[in-house]
C-alpha cells in the first residue's frame, strides 16, 4: 500500500479532473494512473450491487490491493455521476412540447453512482470539472440538470476525440448551457417567430385548403437559420448552399432568403408560366438564389437548391454544388462556404441516401468541411408515428457514424432554438465537421393542409389543437420578463400582414408567374437551346502541336521514381501508340481529351468506384510509386495555365455519389464532370437522380447541366448483372432536347464527344454506354489524325461499302458492330453494309436517311443489336425514326433478365441474332408470320 499513500495526500480536485480525463479518453491518461483507474473501476463494477459501494472498494492494482480513501472515492463517484448526465442526460430531457417523454433506464439517480442523499450537502472538489469549483453534490446536480436536462439534450460522448469533447464541454458550461440574450436580441427573435407565424396564418386564410406544407409546430426553424446567416457572415462565411424538402420551405423562402412574396402568391394562383420552353413545377419544390445583406453590412449569397418529392435527394446535391463553389472560389478555404440541409425526422431515418452522405464528409473528393444539418422534428411521417419509423432512439442517430455532435432542442423554446444553432455554427466553423440539430416540435395539420391527421393520430391532435405556438409562448415569456408590452406582437403581426396585402395585391396585377434560374451568375454566357440545335457540327479539332505536347507528358514518367513494371511498360506502350504505330486505344483517347480540355483551361472531375485505375484496368490516369504509393497524375502537368485535373475512387454508392456530381456540375459550368459505374447496369442504384434531376431539371428548373454519365456496356456473357447498362430505361427518358444518348465505338469519337461537351455554349447531360471489351479491341483504334483533324460523327457510314454491291443496310450501335463486322469479313458478305448509329438522342434523322438513300439497292434494312427486343434501342428507335417501322429487327428475344447466367447459352443467343442479321432469305420472316413463329419456337 506504500506505493500509493500518496492517494491521502494529494489534492482530490487534481484526481477528479484526471479521473473524468480517464473517462473520456483512456488512452491521454499516463499508463500508471490509468491501471490505478482500471482497477478503480473494476472494484467498483464488481461489487455487490453494481455501482452503489456502501464502503470503500479494494482495487487491484499492479497486483496490489489498494484501499482507495473514502473520500476520494466519493470525489470519483460524483465524477462518474457528471459522466452520466453527460453521457444519458440526453434522455431525460424536456424536449417534446405534446407528448410525454418515454422511459429509459438505468436513471440518473444518485444511487446509481453510489451516492445518497446524506452527500448532497457534502462539498466535492469534482464541481471544478463544470466550471463551478468546489460546490455541495446539490449544486453540481442542479448544473448538471442545467446543462444536460433541460429544453436542450446533447449527444457528444461518443466522439474520440479529446480536442472537441472538452470545446463541447466548456461551450455547455458557460451559463449552464442557456441563452443570455440582451432586450434586443430577444425582441429580434420575436421578429423572426412573429414572420414564420404570421405568414403560415396568411396563407391559411387566402389560400384555403391548398398544400403549402406549413411549418407550424416548428417555426423556430425561422430564427434558427437567422441566427446562423447573421453570425455566420461575422465569421466569414460568404455564401449558404442550402437542401430542405417541402415543409416549411415557402416560409423559409420568403423570410430567410427573401423571396418577394408576390412571386409565391402568383405560384399559388396557378397562373402559367412566363416562357413557353419551361413546363416549371409546384411552387414547393423551386429553387432560389439570392443575396442578403447581413445586419453587419456584411453581403452573402443565399442559395437554396430546387428538390422533388423523392426525400432528401437534394441532400447530394447541395453537397455537390457546395464542393464545386468551393473549389472554384475558395480553394484555400472551404469554410467560406456553408451548406445547410433541412430534414424531416421520418425521412431522416428511412432513407439510406443520408448514411452514404454522411459516410462521404471526410472523404477527400466529396467532403465541404462540415455540414450544418437541421432536423425540422414532426415526431411523424404522414401518417406514421415514430414508433413505427424507426428502431434507433433518435431520427438522428445516423450523425454517430461520423462521430457527429447532435443536439436535441424543444423547438417551443426558441431562445434554445437559437442558443444551439449558434452551437452548431460554431462548432462547424471551428472543427469543420458536420452536426445536427434536432428541432423536436410537431405537425399543426395533416401531411398537407387538406389532409385529415385525426384519422390516425386523434389523442396526438387533440393535444396539438389546445397546444399555443411558438411565438405566443415567447410573447409571454417577454411579457413576464418586461421585455415588451402586452400590444407589441399584435403591431408587429399587424404591420407584417399589411406588407403580404400590398404583396398579394401586386401578384394580382401580374399575368404569367416568373421561374428565376437558379445560380444564373455562375452561368453568364450560357443558352438554352432546342434538339434541332444540338446537332448543329461542333468545332472539336485540336493543334496537332498541342495534342503531340499532351501526349509526351502522359507518356513520360517522372525520373527517380520506381513503378510497377507493368506501369512503365503501359507508359511505353502509349508512347509507341502515339509516336510508332499511329493506333491510339480507347484509353489513350478519353486522356487526350481530358488533356486538351485541361490546356484550354476547363477543370476536369472525375469520380466513381475504382474510377483512378479504372474497372477494367484502361485508364490508369494515377499511378503510384511502387514503395511509398505516392500518387503520379500526369495530366496535372499539362501546362501551367492549365485547368484542374480532379479524379477520386468514390465510395460504394451511387445514389449519393451521382447526386454529388451532378450538383458539382450544376455550379461548375466549365468543369467536364464525368461519374463512371463500376459496371452501367450499376446505375440503377441512382435511378431516383436520373429521373428527377438528370432527365428533367431543365424542363422543371431552369437548370443546365453538364454531367457526364459513363456506363459500361456490353454482351460478353458475363451474366445478367455485367451486361446491359439498360440504355432502354435512358433512351425512354429523352424527349425534345433534355440529354444527349450515345454509343460511340472509336477514341476518337469519344475524344471529339467529350470536347463537344465543353465547346457549345449550353449543358445538357450526357450519357455514354461505354465499352469494356473495346478497351483493347484492336480494330476499336485511331489515328492521330482522326483526333486533331476529326469531328464528333453521329452516324459512321461504312467506309469499305461499294454501294452498288449492297443488299443489305444494317443499322447497329456500339459493341455489336465490331462482332458483325468479324463475321462479316469471315463469309466475305460484300453486300452487306454495317452502318453505326453513335448518338442515339438526339436522333440524327437527316444523316440516317441520308444514308438509307445513298444505299439505293439495299432491298433489306436491318436494325441490328445484341439486346433483347424489349431492351436496348430498338424501342426507341420505332419512336424517334418513322422509317423504322419497315425495318427487320435482328435482336434477343423478348426477356425479362438481360441475359443469360450460362455463359453457353448467352453465346448462343449471341450467334442467333448474328446469324440472322446476315441470313438474307430469313428477312422474308417479317413478312411470313408463320415462319416468324416458327423460328420464335425454336429459339
Amino acid at each position: 500500500m506504500d506505493k500509493y499513500s500518496f492517494l491521502n495526500a494529494a489534492h482530490t480536485s487534481f484526481f477528479a479532473e484526471l479521473y473524468d480525463t480517464y473517462l473520456i479518453n483512456p488512452d491521454s491518461v499516463e499508463p500508471s494512473w490509468r491501471a490505478f483507474f482500471q482497477g478503480f473501476d473494476f472494484g467498483m463494477e464488481s461489487s455487490s450491487d453494481g455501482l452503489a459501494l456502501e464502503s470503500p472498494a479494494p482495487s487491484a492494482v499492479d497486483g496490489q490491493t489498494v484501499e482507495v480513501p473514502k473520500a476520494l472515492q466519493k470525489e470519483f463517484q460524483v465524477v462518474r455521476l457528471i459522466d452520466g448526465y453527460r453521457t444519458r442526460g440526453h434522455l431525460f430531457t424536456k424536449t417534446n412540447p405534446v407528448r410525454e417523454r418515454r422511459q429509459y433506464f438505468p436513471t440518473l439517480d444518485l444511487e446509481e453512482f453510489g451516492l445518497e442523499k446524506s452527500d448532497l450537502d457534502t462539498v466535492f472538489t469534482a464541481g471544478e470539472i463544470l466550471g463551478i469549483g468546489p460546490s455541495t453534490l446539490d449544486k453540481i446536480i442542479e448544473h448538471l440538470t442545467n446543462i444536460y436536462c433541460d429544453a436542450i439534450g446533447v449527444e457528444y460522448m461518443y466522439i474520440r476525440n479529446p480536442e472537441r469533447v472538452k470545446w463541447i464541454q466548456d461551450w455547455l458550461n458557460v451559463n449552464d448551457n442557456h441563452p443570455n440574450f440582451d432586450a434586443e436580441q430577444k425582441k429580434h427573435i420575436l421578429k423572426k417567430l412573429n414572420e414564420a407565424v404570421s405568414f403560415e396564418g396568411f396563407l391559411h386564410t387566402k389560400y384555403v385548403g391548398q398544400k403549402r406544407f406549413s411549418l407550424e409546430g416548428n417555426e423556430s426553424l425561422i430564427p434558427a437559420l437567422d441566427v446562423m446567416v447573421e453570425k455566420a457572415a461575422e465569421m466569414g462565411v460568404e455564401q449558404f448552399v442550402m437542401g430542405m424538402a417541402h415543409r416549411g420551405r415557402l416560409n423559409v423562402l420568403t423570410n430567410i432568403f427573401g423571396k418577394e412574396a408576390k412571386d409565391i402568391f402568383s405560384e399559388f394562383d396557378g397562373k402559367d408560366y412566363d416562357q413557353e420552353i419551361f413546363d416549371g413545377d409546384v411552387k414547393y419544390h423551386l429553387g432560389w438564389t439570392s443575396e442578403r445583406k447581413a445586419r453587419n453590412g456584411k453581403k452573402i449569397k443565399m442559395n437554396i437548391a430546387p428538390n422533388p418529392s423523392h426525400l432528401e435527394t437534394v441532400g447530394a446535391v447541395v453537397e455537390g454544388i457546395t464542393r464545386a463553389k468551393q473549389d472554384t472560389h475558395f480553394k484555400d478555404d472551404f469554410s467560406k462556404i456553408l451548406p445547410i440541409v433541412v430534414h424531416g425526422d421520418a425521412a431522416i431515418a428511412g432513407q439510406g441516401l443520408v448514411y452514404e452522405l454522411v459516410q462521404m464528409a471526410t472523404l477527400d473528393g466529396y467532403k465541404t468541411n462540415g455540414t450544418i444539418h437541421i432536423v425540422v422534428n414532426n415526431q411523424i411521417g404522414f401518417t406514421t408515428n415514430y414508433l413505427d419509423a424507426r428502431s434507433s432512439t433518435y431520427c438522428t442517430d445516423v450523425a454517430k457514424v461520423t462521430l457527429s455532435p447532435v443536439l436535441h432542442v424543444n423547438a417551443d423554446d426558441a431562445e434554445a432554438v437559437v442558443h444551439a444553432s449558434i452551437f452548431a455554427l460554431e462548432f462547424r466553423m471551428r472543427f469543420k465537421r458536420d452536426v445536427f440539430l434536432d428541432l423536436l416540435g410537431y405537425r399543426k395539420y395533416g401531411h398537407n393542409e387538406g389532409d385529415e391527421p385525426r384519422f390516425t393520430q386523434p389523442k396526438l391532435y387533440k393535444a396539438i389543437a389546445k397546444h399555443k405556438n411558438a411565438r405566443d409562448i415567447y410573447a409571454e415569456a417577454l411579457i413576464a420578463q418586461g421585455v415588451i408590452g402586452e400590444d407589441y406582437v399584435r403591431e408587429l403581426e399587424q404591420q407584417y400582414k399589411a406588407d403580404l396585402e400590398e404583396e398579394l395585391e401586386d401578384s394580382r396585377k401580374e399575368d404569367k408567374t416568373i421561374i428565376t434560374p437558379f445560380m444564373a451568375d455562375e452561368w453568364k454566357g450560357f443558352q438554352y437551346v432546342r434538339d434541332w440545335e444540338m446537332l448543329d457540327p461542333v468545332d472539336t479539332t485540336y493543334s496537332k502541336e498541342k495534342l503531340t505536347q499532351i501526349a509526351q507528358v502522359l507518356t513520360e514518367l517522372p525520373k527517380g521514381k520506381k513503378f510497377l513494371r507493368k506501369v512503365e511498360r503501359l507508359v511505353q506502350d502509349r508512347k509507341d501508340m502515339f509516336f510508332e504505330k499511329n493506333s491510339l486505344d480507347w484509353a489513350m483517347g478519353e486522356l487526350l481529351a481530358y488533356g486538351s480540355l485541361l490546356e484550354e483551361g476547363y477543370g476536369v472531375r472525375m469520380s466513381g468506384q475504382d474510377v483512378e485505375r479504372g474497372t477494367f484496368s484502361h485508364r490508369h490516369a494515377v499511378m503510384k510509386v511502387e514503395e511509398s504509393e505516392e500518387e503520379v497524375m500526369l495530366l496535372n502537368h499539362i501546362s501551367q495555365e492549365q485547368g484542374d485535373f480532379q479524379i477520386y475512387n468514390s465510395l460504394l454508392s451511387e445514389y449519393g455519389v451521382v447526386g454529388f456530381d451532378y450538383g458539382y456540375a450544376m455550379a461548375s459550368p466549365n468543369t467536364l464532370t464525368i461519374w463512371e459505374a463500376q459496371f452501367g447496369d450499376f446505375s440503377n442504384g441512382a435511378q431516383i437522380m436520373i429521373d428527377q434531376y438528370i432527365s428533367a431539371a431543365e424542363d422543371k428548373w431552369k437548370l443546365q447541366n453538364g454531367l457526364v454519365m459513363l456506363l459500361p456496356h456490353g454482351y460478353e456473357g458475363q451474366g445478367a448483372e455485367h451486361s446491359s447498362a439498360r440504355m432502354e430505361r435512358y433512351l425512354q427518358l429523352c424527349a425534345r432536347d433534355n440529354m444527349y444518348v450515345a454509343d460511340v465505338t472509336t477514341p476518337a469519337n469519344l475524344f471529339h464527344m467529350l470536347r463537344r461537351q465543353m465547346k457549345v455554349n449550353f449543358r445538357k447531360p450526357l450519357i455514354v454506354f461505354t465499352p469494356k471489351s473495346l478497351l483493347r479491341h484492336p480494330r476499336a483504334v485511331s489515328t492521330v489524325e482522326e483526333f486533331y483533324d476529326g469531328k464528333f460523327q453521329e452516324v459512321i457510314d461504312d467506309a469499305t461499302a461499294d454501294v452498288k454491291k449492297i443488299k443489305s443496310l444494317v443499322f447497329c450501335t456500339g459493341k455489336f458492330y465490331y462482332d458483325l463486322l468479324a463475321v462479316r469479313e469471315e463469309n466475305n458478305r460484300d453486300d452487306v453494309a454495317l452502318v453505326r448509329i453513335e448518338q442515339l438522342f438526339p436522333m440524327p434523322s437527316s444523316q440516317i436517311k441520308a444514308i438509307m438513300k445513298k444505299y439505293k439497292f439495299a432491298d433489306d434494312i436491318v436494325w441490328a443489336q445484341e439486346e433483347p427486343r424489349n431492351m436496348g434501342a430498338w424501342g426507341h428507335m420505332v419512336m424517334h425514326f418513322s422509317e423504322a417501322h419497315k425495318f427487320r429487327v435482328a435482336s434477343r428475344r423478348f426477356y425479362a433478365s438481360p441475359a443469360a447466367g450460362s455463359a453457353v447459352r448467352s453465346k448462343r443467343r449471341h450467334q442467333q441474332v448474328i446469324d440472322y442479321v446476315f441470313d438474307i432469305e430469313k428477312n422474308n420472316m417479317s413478312r411470313n408470320p408463320e415462319l416468324a413463329r416458327k423460328e420464335t419456337k425454336n429459339s
